[in-house]
């Protein structure tokens, strides 16, 4: 049974969770990404719930969770904050059993294992870019920079209001397949439920990628605009990261090159790549047997000394 419930965090962030499970069974973290919410877990939820804690939070900026007004609000240390102090509130003096993080929430997740691997035991992936692949491939392959473009729409100041036009034509165009229509899973229900979330506030959501420095070169771009992402450097104590991860990866994936999964041995050493060829950025809704069979095997592993 999936309840929901508010959570005041140390930094005044208040992040609404759906959860399942009992407190103090060993906790799983479900982290959404753009332009979703924390429904998006509710099969897992129910799924994972008997043995685990189970919580999914609204993201800062989505739902009913705080959706702070500056771009500087939503800088990536603080978004780790907001994990770091949900985990011990819900986890007091353990890690969580497992990370499990989609698209955005990936990117957030990526930075906690990073910063503060002593927090959790599994990293479990989908569709999420390492940072130091995505600046790479942003930098240097043409077909993830032209994949990439929509980030720039994203980053203006009039695109709230832009993608709510139209009873969010532009929102629902981020789900359609190659074909350009809805794919089957976006029922007339869900396609209710995604507005209804949606009407809450998204300005939070498009902040994500305003406080980014992580964006494309447009055609055109200034000699200076080309700098700022050719220029830029991650240093390698920040792209480190030493938990177990697992990655499941859709290659049907419009916005996400399959070379962002090239190279990542380098830094995340205790490495998993699971191809799903015929799911898209979407698998959590595409393959959601996949994913639960493949997040239950990984949490079934042996934890490594």
């Amino acid at each position: 049974m999936i309840s929901v419930c508010t959570h005041s965090l140390s930094n005044g962030i208040e992040l609404e969770c759906r959860s399942s499970g009992q407190a103090g069974q060993p906790l799983l973290l479900f982290l959404h990404g753009f332009p979703e919410g924390a429904f998006i877990w509710d099969e897992l939820l129910e799924h994972f719930g008997g043995r685990y804690r189970c919580v999914a939070p609204n993201m800062r900026g989505y739902g009913r969770s705080s959706q702070p007004e500056d771009v500087g609000d939503y800088r990536a240390k603080l978004l780790v904050d907001d994990l770091k102090a949900l985990i011990q509130l819900e986890s007091p003096g353990q890690p969580t059993a497992c990370v499990i993080a989609h698209d955005w929430g990936g990117a957030v997740a990526w930075g906690l294992a990073n910063r503060h691997p002593e927090l959790l035991q599994r990293l479990f992936i989908l569709n999420s870019p390492h940072p130091g692949t995505f600046l790479r491939e942003l930098q240097s392959n043409p077909r993830q920079q032209a994949a990439s473009q929509y980030m720039h729409f994203l980053r203006r100041p009039d695109a709230p209001r832009l993608l709510a036009e139209n009873d969010w034509q532009r929102m629902l165009g981020f789900f359609q397949t190659r074909q350009g229509g809805m794919p089957a899973w976006m029922t007339p229900q869900l396609q209710a439920q995604y507005k209804q979330h949606w009407s809450l506030g998204v300005h939070g959501a498009c902040m994500y990628y305003a406080a980014s420095p992580l964006a494309p070169p447009r055609p055109g771009d200034s000699e200076d605009a080309l700098h700022d992402i050719r220029g830029l450097t991650l240093p390698p104590e920040m792209l480190h990261i030493p938990v177990p991860t697992r990655i499941l990866w859709g290659d049907q994936d419009l916005a996400l090159q399959p070379a962002l999964l090239d190279g990542l041995e380098q830094w995340v050493p205790q490495l998993q790549v699971e191809h799903v060829g015929n799911a898209s950025h979407w698998l959590v809704h595409e393959q959601p047997e996949t994913v639960a069979r493949t997040l239950q095997e990984f949490l079934a592993e042996p934890a490594k000394k």
